[in-house]
């Protein structure tokens, strides 16, 4: 928390007393409050029900992800890519491994990029149902937030069926991933996805026809394209302002540009066309699943690096060599070379950075963090003034943030 944030309340009661427009009111939001989908503070200045002043204010938790990265080998650092955005931690797994496996040089055996596109989609997919629902009942329309869920569930049952978790991950590790796909998953991802298809179309019907879901989102929290990017906003927040930046078509990772996928943007910039945009790119994670299924291959689901990779279990349990390669892999990590690296991936709240300093060896010398949801955040102090007190949560809903990414 910054000093000045916490100061802001008594600076503005001192004064707005005195201002022209008469007299005004500070009201705080949060930082514990259903609409600010985690402990974020909202520090407003009203003209009766006119917001004429926004302040942000943020860290509330914070827990210096950055900084502990440092005394963790490159592995041991995966379970905190699932705090990040723990809607999707399956996402942010696969971009922090891709970045390491960057600065390692390593190039993925096609098995294990289709299951990480795989990983990667059906992330996507949950973390937009989550959003979408959470963002309607903002707004009163509590039965959708009850069917998205029901999809939700699907969907984890699949990612425990093949991590062995449903929330916490972990699935990743540099090089591959902590084991193969089980018998039967792309079965049932299959099944999921081909009865996901008419339940889009019912999502859609539900709030297209819903003339208060409408009449509050059209036309409200309106970012120009060229505003979007001046304050570094990614994913569906800047694709609902027209611009088509998508990390896996700009930069493709894991083969995506070998996929056949549209990247769909709004008009209007304002909070109906980001909603629509998460809509579509679900239908377009569809898409991409189907044809990672359909082209599944066979193969090693990890790098040839037995130096820094982990062996199978089976030998690691009956040959010496293999234990002696497993001790050292996790008690000193992945022996990295020195240099530094940036990679980003396309996460649902968008690009998800890593930056990784290292000086050899098995920990990082420095990791730094681009998180979506902090930079799609600092827009609001400029986006919010001019609107009323209740535009404030579907503004919020819209931009489909979480606090852990952004507070790391």
């Amino acid at each position: 928390m910054s000093t000045t944030a916490l100061d802001v309340g008594d600076t503005l009661a001192r004064t707005v007393g005195a201002a022209e427009v008469g007299e005004k009111l500070v009201l705080n939001i949060g930082p514990s409050h259903p609409s600010t989908h985690g402990v974020l503070r909202l520090i407003l200045e009203l003209d009766g029900e006119v917001v004429t002043r926004a302040d942000t204010d943020i860290g509330y938790l914070h827990r210096g992800d950055e900084k502990i990265a440092e005394n963790m080998t490159w592995n041991q650092f995966v379970p905190y890519t699932d705090r990040l955005d723990y809607l999707a931690p399956l996402a942010n797994n696969v971009a922090y491994a891709c970045a390491v496996e960057k600065l390692m040089g390593y190039e993925l055996p096609p098995r294990a990029k289709a299951t990480r596109v795989i990983c990667c989609e059906l992330a996507r997919i949950s973390a937009h149902l989550l959003g979408l629902g959470a963002f309607a009942m903002d707004l009163g329309a509590m039965t959708m937030f009850l069917y998205t869920f029901t999809e939700r569930e699907k969907i984890y049952n699949l990612i425990e069926f093949l991590t062995g978790a449903r929330f916490t991950t972990s699935f990743t590790r540099v090089g591959g991933q902590t084991r193969d796909l089980p018998p039967g998953f792309l079965e049932g991802v299959r099944e999921f996805v081909d009865q996901f298809d008419e339940k889009l179309v019912e999502f859609g019907k539900m709030l297209n026809r819903n003339r208060i879901f409408v009449d509050r989102t059209k036309d409200l929290g309106v970012i120009p394209a060229d505003v979007a990017l001046d304050f570094g906003l990614t994913g569906p927040n800047l694709r609902g302002s027209g611009n088509d930046y998508d990390v896996r078509k700009y930069f493709p990772y894991l083969g995506y540009e070998t996929y056949e996928f549209e990247v769909p943007v709004g008009s209007a910039g304002d909070c109906y066309d980001r909603f629509t945009v998460r809509m579509e790119e679900m239908r377009q994670s569809v898409l991409i699943i189907r044809q990672a299924i359909d082209r599944m291959p066979g193969g090693p689901w990890q790098v040839d690096d037995p130096k820094n990779v982990l062996p199978a279990k089976n030998k690691v349990l009956t040959k010496m060599e293999e234990l002696i390669h497993q001790f050292l892999v996790v008690t000193q990590g992945p022996d990295a070379p020195v240099g530094e690296v940036y990679f980003g991936a396309e996460n649902p709240k968008g690009e998800l950075g890593f930056y990784l300093n290292s000086r050899g060896g098995g920990v990082p010398h420095r990791l730094k963090i681009r998180a979506p949801s902090f930079c799609n955040l600092s827009i609001l102090n400029q986006l919010l003034p001019g609107h009323t007190v209740s535009d404030v949560p579907a503004i919020l809903g819209s931009f489909d943030f979480v606090m852990g990414e952004c507070d790391r």
